[in-house]
């Protein structure tokens, strides 16, 4: 069978092109941005782009670009974040079920319905209910609400290698479960799962952006895409921009991760040619 060449697949190049330009354009918001994104300038409001602001300002005389680019951390920290809570939480669920079998294996299936019925919005919500709103709370909700797709994922890829040769050789030779899980389970199911986490990180992004729009994440004065959208909508006649590059910055990330996972699905599918 004739491997891929990851280079040579144009999904996988473009995606990775585009979320290698987002991690890049993190880190270097970190040592430098044009100006502060949390400098207030009241005579220079809702500027157009131009040289000294190429994005323009915002209402309370911001600059826009050094504020989208500052919010491309918050981005990737919810999405590191939220998927590596619900890839442990749900890895951690879908061995046990699908391992054990008998009444854990159902009652972690039934725990992981109940939390598929509850949206992440749902949980934000709680959440901001018992404890201030901020993006922990996005990180945590987001990150539960991903546990379900993980389990069963991982579930379902132990039922199918459980009975496999390997695994019975394996337990013939005296290994015991913790040992045949980390040497002979997990490895054969982190294909599915990196993809499944690839796939993850935009939607956790769009759920960022959403709850920060919501009032239930980040919180002014800091800088979030989806903040940037709610506090544009009150001056989109006068500054279009506002909403523009931060909307932008999202679709472009979400598409740039989407054709990543894309890409990852095609070139780690055994039946790929």
């Amino acid at each position: 069978m004739r491997r891929r060449r990851p280079l040579r697949h144009v999904t996988f190049a473009l995606g990775a092109a585009l979320a290698l330009a987002l991690v890049l354009t993190a880190g270097l918001s970190l040592v430098w941005t044009p100006a502060d994104p949390l400098a207030m300038a009241i005579g220079a409001r809702l500027e157009a782009p131009s040289g000294a602001h190429p994005f323009g300002t915002d209402h309370y005389g911001r600059d826009v670009l050094s504020r989208v680019m500052r919010g491309a951390i918050t981005s990737i920290a919810v999405g590191v974040i939220a998927v590596a809570i619900g890839a442990g939480a749900g890895v951690l669920l879908g061995l046990l079920a699908g391992w054990v079998g008998g009444w854990p294996d159902e009652g972690c299936m039934r725990v992981i319905d109940a939390v598929q019925g509850f949206p992440a919005i749902l949980s934000a919500l709680l959440f901001a209910a018992v404890f201030a709103p901020g993006v922990a709370i996005s990180m945590v909700a987001i990150g539960i609400a991903f546990v379900p797709a993980f389990a069963r994922l991982t579930r379902a890829s132990v039922l199918a290698l459980r009975e496999r040769e390997f695994v019975m050789a394996a337990r013939a030779l005296g290994a015991g479960d913790a040992r045949v899980i980390g040497r002979h389970l997990l490895p054969n199911t982190l294909p599915p799962l990196v993809i499944q986490a690839t796939t993850s990180f935009p939607v956790a992004i769009l759920a960022e952006a959403g709850l920060a729009y919501l009032g239930l994440g980040t919180q002014p004065p800091h800088p979030s895409w989806g903040l940037m959208l709610k506090e544009a909508q009150n001056f989109l006649s006068l500054a279009p921009a506002l909403a523009i590059f931060p909307g932008g910055a999202i679709a472009l990330t979400v598409l740039g991760l989407n054709l990543l996972g894309d890409g990852l699905r095609d070139l780690l599918d055994p039946r790929g040619g």
